[in-house]
């Protein structure tokens, strides 16, 4: 079959000799080879990339991808065979590997009387499977427990308050306010240093992360000496030349180095708590992270955002609602962590569900 009759959308695999998505390039509605009683498992193996995929239903392949009929129709004896098989292959580059995959002797456990203890085989991936859902599941255990106490909740689940607070969200009032009437650009020192020549991890005198206009770690990419740089902290970091004009809440240690900079509170008789900082970064990107910005269309500095109006919450007597940010912050945390804890649950039972069929 050819890469230019593989579909979208069909009813039958079309295996490649590729390594991602099991090998599986496309679909088509005509198989080549037709799962039955006669031959109900079929292995294909890469022959540019020495990866092997159980087929147990009908399907097609592209050139490089050889066909093998077992002699077992046991999956998980099949998957201790080929894992212990791939293990053998040299690799050989681009370059063909059945050549040398034939020709691979392999050491299976046997039993008693010399026969292949295929049992043996099928207990172990049994057990293997297990302690990978347990593994699965520790790991989104952990996850969950890293969120709540990164955000300081003890569960995710909301709260007869916080359901009656977004029942009533609609009835909230809002009011529009230039950036520059709430934010300042903090000035910092001119940094004699550039990018390429900074180490990308804390190293020596190097422990101060430095600000560019990489939306990669919140732009936190490079790391510079403390002595004669200026530290900032809780203020928003925005970049100044870049495809991606994305802003950030930045609560910890870091300086800047190019093509950004930092905002802070005007006022400095208000206090602004983290999540009231990442409610207005939220406002700020819907007027900054937009897709017409880029490299060849720039927002710009500081001088034109603080002109862009952002919405925030207000009270009723017109002043802005900080404890509305707060709450609205709180819920959407919660939220957010509920939908990680779902999809990790979803993903075990998918999982638990693949391993059992």
């Amino acid at each position: 079959m050819s890469k230019a009759q593989v579909q979208v959308n069909g009813k039958y695999p079309v295996y490649s000799s590729e390594s991602s998505n099991n090998g599986i390039i496309g679909y088509t509605n005509i198989p080549e080879f037709v799962c039955n009683k006669e031959i109900p498992i079929y292995i294909t193996f890469g022959d540019h990339t020495r990866t092997f995929n159980i087929a147990q239903e009908s399907f097609s392949v592209l050139d490089n991808v050889k066909v093998l009929v077992p002699s077992i129709s046991n999956v998980k004896c099949l998957l201790f065979i080929i894992t212990i098989w791939q293990k053998q292959i040299p690799n050989l580059g681009y370059s063909r590997h059945w050549k040398a995959a034939k020709n691979c002797i392999l050491r299976l456990p046997q039993t008693s009387d010399g026969k292949i203890d295929f049992s043996l085989m099928e207990r172990i991936v049994r057990e293997m499977e297990e302690l990978y859902i347990q593994d699965l599941e520790r790991k989104g255990k952990r996850k969950l427990n890293a969120y709540l106490q990164v955000t300081g909740q003890t569960d995710c689940r909301l709260t007869d308050s916080d359901r009656a607070f977004l029942d009533n969200v609609n009835t909230l009032q809002w009011k529009e306010f230039p950036l520059g009437n709430l934010f300042t650009k903090a000035e910092t020192k001119k940094l004699p240093y550039k990018a390429k020549e900074l180490p990308k991890q804390p190293t020596g005198k190097n422990t101060l992360p430095c600000l560019t206009s990489s939306f990669m770690n919140q732009g936190l990419n490079y790391y510079v000496p403390r002595d004669k740089s200026t530290v900032l902290r809780n203020v928003i970091s925005i970049p100044s030349n870049s495809d991606v004009y994305r802003a950030y809440y930045q609560p910890n240690d870091f300086t800047v180095l190019s093509d950004a900079y930092a905002i802070r509170w005007k006022d400095d008789k208000i206090k602004i708590l983290p999540l009231q900082y990442l409610f207005m970064v939220a406002c700020i990107n819907r007027v900054t992270n937009l897709p017409c910005y880029s490299y060849k269309n720039k927002l710009g500095g500081w001088n034109v955002v603080k002109n862009k109006q952002i919405t925030l919450p207000i009270t009723v007597e017109g002043i802005l609602d900080f404890d509305v940010m707060e709450q609205l912050m709180t819920i959407m945390q919660k939220i957010v962590i509920a939908d990680i804890a779902n999809h990790t649950s979803q993903s075990i039972d998918a999982a638990r569900h693949i391993i059992e069929s």
